[in-house]
């Protein structure tokens, strides 16, 4: 196996009042989306959840053949999601990515995946030297030591595991707007706005000159 698809659904989201990889958009869940999106580029797909009780909710919205797993540790962060992820994973690489970002580019997914050959990841970065380290790919047995590693050292966040990883590839924003304009890709649903203007977005009456950026 080769390719593995690691989407973090963990969060629940109080401004959203609810689960955000099972808030609906034009009738189907935020996480249908990611998924749909990785099909045929991964041989497997994981959902990290936090609980036991998300469990049963995603197998009704995904079916079998995704893999749902629980958070094995108490700590509700992306990188402990990772690194459950990243341990159940069978695949040479995989793709992590958030279940709230229904517009994720398949193309660009697929870049990341080609440029990650023979590096331990590969990471969007924004000019201002923010990086994407949640829509990326990593190689997933370095990326598992490294997650590990850093959570031993009390680091939750993403940027302790990169710290942690050699071989890391980074990936302008500029040049991924040659594959998505307007780098939808990266527009996530936090707030009710946001979901207003997915579905704007979707063709729901879109403004002049509206655009995805908050």
């Amino acid at each position: 196996m080769t390719r593995s698809a690691v989407i973090l659904a963990g969060g629940l989201s109080s401004r959203l009042g609810q689960d955000k990889g099972l808030l609906q958009l034009d009738g189907k869940p935020l996480v249908r989306y990611v998924l749909n999106t990785v099909d045929n580029i991964v041989d497997e797909k994981i959902v990290v959840v936090s609980g036991k009780g998300q469990v049963e909710k995603y197998l009704n919205e995904v079916g079998a053949r995704t893999k749902i797993v629980v958070d094995k540790t108490d700590a509700r962060s992306p990188l402990a999601g990772a690194m459950t992820g990243f341990e159940e994973a069978l695949g040479e690489y995989s793709l992590l990515l958030p279940c709230d970002t229904p517009f994720i580019s398949r193309d660009i997914l697929l870049l990341l995946l080609e440029l990650c050959a023979f590096r331990n990841a590969c990471v969007p970065r924004w000019p201002n030297g923010h990086v994407e380290p949640l829509q990326a790919v990593y190689r997933t047995k370095p990326a598992l030591e490294a997650s590990n590693a850093a959570f031993c050292a009390k680091g939750l966040n993403m940027q302790a595991m990169l710290s942690r990883l050699q071989c890391v590839r980074y990936v302008s924003t500029l040049v991924l707007e040659q594959l998505d304009s307007e780098l939808r890709t990266f527009f996530n649903i936090n707030t009710p706005q946001d979901l207003e203007r997915a579905k704007l977005a979707l063709g729901y009456q879109r403004p002049q000159g509206y655009t995805l950026s908050k």
